[in-house]
C-alpha cells in the first residue's frame, strides 16, 4: 500500500487486526487481506470488464429484489444501483485489487465488490466512506446473497459476455474462407494424404472444407453457449437458498434479466449448481476444439506456403514482417505460426480447467477462480487470434494457379484420376515408366499418343468435380 499522511487514510478493523486503507479507495479490510494474501498474478477483477460487470449487475438485481421483499429500503436500493451502474462505467476500477487468480473460494473477490459497492453507495448518500452507518457491505450489498451463488453466477454470466464477440469473430472467419473457397474454385490441386501425392482436387474445395469445419466451431460455440444461462443466483450458500425471503428469487431473476438483456434463468435444481461446473468443462472444451481446429488450419498454411524456393510454394501469404535477425529477405508465416501456439495455450488451460472441475467437493467447488481465469484467458485468445489471423493473413492469401497445377500435373495423382478412361493395367505400367525415368506421366502419355497433356488437364479438371447426388 502507498504510504500517505493521516488525513488521506482510513481504518478498518476485522478478526485479525487493523488495516490503514488510502481515503481515496472503496475498498475494505476484506480487500486488504485478500490482497495481501492471495495476489499471485498481474490481473485483478477489473481486467476483465465482463467480469467486473458481471458482479456489479448481480449486487443491482438483488438490490431491486431486496427492496421488493423489503429488506432493504428504496434509499439504500437506489444508492446501490447507482454505485453498480458507477463500476459497469469503470469509473471504480482502481478499487479492484483483489487477484482473479485469488484462492479463497471466491470470497475475497465477492467481498471487495460488497466493499466498493457499500463505500460508493455511503458516498452517494453523504456519508463518508468506510463507516458504513446506512450500508453495510454483508448486510445490505450482500443480502440475500453468499459468495458460492454470486461467484458462480458472475463466472456464467462473464463467461456468455465474452463468448459473443468471439463467435462473431469465427463467424467472420468462415466468411472469408467462403470467399476464398469462391475465388480458388477453378485452380487444380495436389489432394494429398500423409504429406504423399493423393488426387486432383480444387484448391477452392480445401478452403470449402475450412469454411465448413469454422462454421461448425460457431454453431458448437452459441450450443454451448446457451448452457451458461442457468445459474445457481437465489442457491445462496448450498443450494437451500438460506438467508432469503421466499420471493427473492423469483424477483433476482426478473431483475436481473432487465439489468443484462439476457434471458438467464434458475437451476433446475439448486443443489447440483453449487455442487457442480461440468458446464464449464463444456465450454473450455469446445474452446480447446475451435483452437486445435484453426490450428491445424493454419499449420496447411505452413506448409503450402513454404519456400519460396525449397517448399512448395501454392499459397502465398500477406508479409507482415522480417523473418530473421541474421537472414536478409526471409519472411516466416508468423501469423499461423501464432495461431498454433494460441491452441497450444488453450489446450493447457482446458487442462487445469479439467482437474479444477474434478476437484469439487461435497456442495461447492472451491476451485473456481482457477476456472474462470483459464476460460477468460483461452476466450480472450482466441477472440484476439482469430482476428488478427483473419485480418492479417488469411484475407490477404493469394494462389499461385501455375504452381498447383503443376505439382499436379507432375505427380502420381495424374494416374489415379485417369484410370476410369485408359484403365488401371495401362495407366499402371505408364506409372511405372514415369517413375523408371524420372519424367512427369504426362509427358510419356503424350509421346505414347495415349492422351495429350491439355485432355489430361482436362480430365483432372472433370475427375475433380464432385460427383454427389444433390
Amino acid at each position: 500500500m502507498n504510504k500517505q499522511t493521516q488525513s488521506e487514510q482510513r481504518v478498518e478493523r476485522d478478526y485479525v487486526g487493523e488495516v490503514t486503507i488510502p481515503a481515496d479507495k472503496l475498498y475494505g479490510v476484506n480487500t486488504v487481506r485478500g490482497y495481501e494474501n492471495l495476489t499471485v498474478s498481474p490481473l485483478n477483477l477489473a481486467h476483465y470488464p465482463e467480469f467486473r460487470n458481471s458482479f456489479a449487475q448481480i449486487k443491482w438485481a438483488a438490490a431491486l429484489a431486496n427492496r421488493d421483499n423489503d429488506v432493504v429500503n428504496s434509499e439504500q436500493c437506489n444508492a446501490i444501483v447507482k454505485a453498480c451502474r458507477d463500476i459497469t462505467e469503470g469509473l471504480c476500477d482502481s478499487s479492484f485489487i483483489v487477484d482473479v487468480m485469488e484462492g479463497s473460494g471466491g470470497t475475497s473477490s465477492n467481498m471487495n465488490f460488497n466493499e466498493v459497492v457499500a463505500n460508493r453507495a455511503q458516498q452517494i448518500l453523504g456519508h463518508p466512506a468506510g463507516s458504513y452507518e446506512v450500508i453495510h457491505p454483508n448486510d445490505h450489498v450482500n443480502r440475500s446473497q453468499s459468495t458460492n451463488d454470486v461467484y458462480a453466477t458472475a463466472m456464467k454470466i462473464a463467461t456468455y459476455a465474452m463468448m459473443g464477440p468471439l463467435i462473431e469473430e469465427v463467424n467472420q472467419l468462415a466468411a472469408v474462407f467462403d470467399s476464398k473457397a469462391t475465388e480458388f474454385a477453378d485452380i487444380l490441386h495436389l489432394g494429398r494424404t500423409c504429406l504423399q501425392d493423393g488426387q486432383p482436387m480444387r484448391l477452392g474445395q480445401l478452403f470449402g472444407g475450412y469454411a465448413s469445419l469454422t462454421k461448425r466451431l460457431a454453431t458448437e460455440l452459441v450450443a454451448v453457449r446457451d448452457k451458461l444461462r442457468f445459474l445457481p443466483l437465489g442457491s445462496t450458500a448450498i443450494g437451500t437458498g438460506f438467508g432469503a425471503p421466499a420471493g427473492y428469487r423469483k424477483s433476482v431473476y426478473a431483475h436481473l434479466r432487465e439489468v443484462t438483456g439476457v434471458d438467464y434463468q434458475p437451476p433446475s435444481n439448486p443443489f447440483d449448481s453449487l455442487q457442480n461446473m461440468d458446464v464449464f468443462s463444456r465450454v473450455s472444451g469446445e474452446l480447446r476444439t475451435c483452437a486445435t481446429s484453426l490450428g491445424k488450419i493454419a499449420a496447411d498454411f505452413v506448409l503450402l506456403s513454404s519456400g519460396p524456393v525449397g517448399g512448395l510454394g501454392e499459397l502465398t501469404l500477406p508479409e507482415a514482417q522480417a523473418g530473421s535477425s541474421i537472414m536478409p529477405g526471409k519472411v516466416n508465416p508468423v501469423l499461423p505460426m501464432a495461431m498454433m501456439q494460441l491452441g497450444f495455450a488453450v489446450v493447457g488451460n482446458d487442462v487445469a480447467v479439467a482437474q479444477a472441475v474434478q476437484t469439487g467437493l461435497l456442495e461447492l467447488n472451491h476451485f473456481e477462480a482457477v476456472v474462470a481465469s483459464r476460460v477468460f484467458d483461452s476466450i480472450t485468445l482466441l477472440k484476439n487470434g482469430i482476428h488478427r489471423f483473419n485480418e492479417k493473413c488469411v484475407k490477404g492469401i493469394k494462389a499461385d494457379a501455375a504452381v498447383n497445377e503443376r505439382h499436379l500435373m507432375e505427380s502420381m495423382a495424374v494416374a489415379t484420376g485417369l484410370v476410369p478412361k485408359i484403365g488401371y493395367a495401362k495407366i499402371s505400367k505408364l506409372a511405372r515408366q514415369s517413375v523408371t525415368e524420372g519424367r512427369p506421366l504426362v509427358d510419356i502419355l503424350d509421346e505414347a499418343k495415349v492422351i495429350s497433356k491439355e485432355e489430361a488437364i482436362a480430365e483432372m479438371r472433370r475427375v475433380s468435380t464432385p460427383v454427389f447426388d444433390e
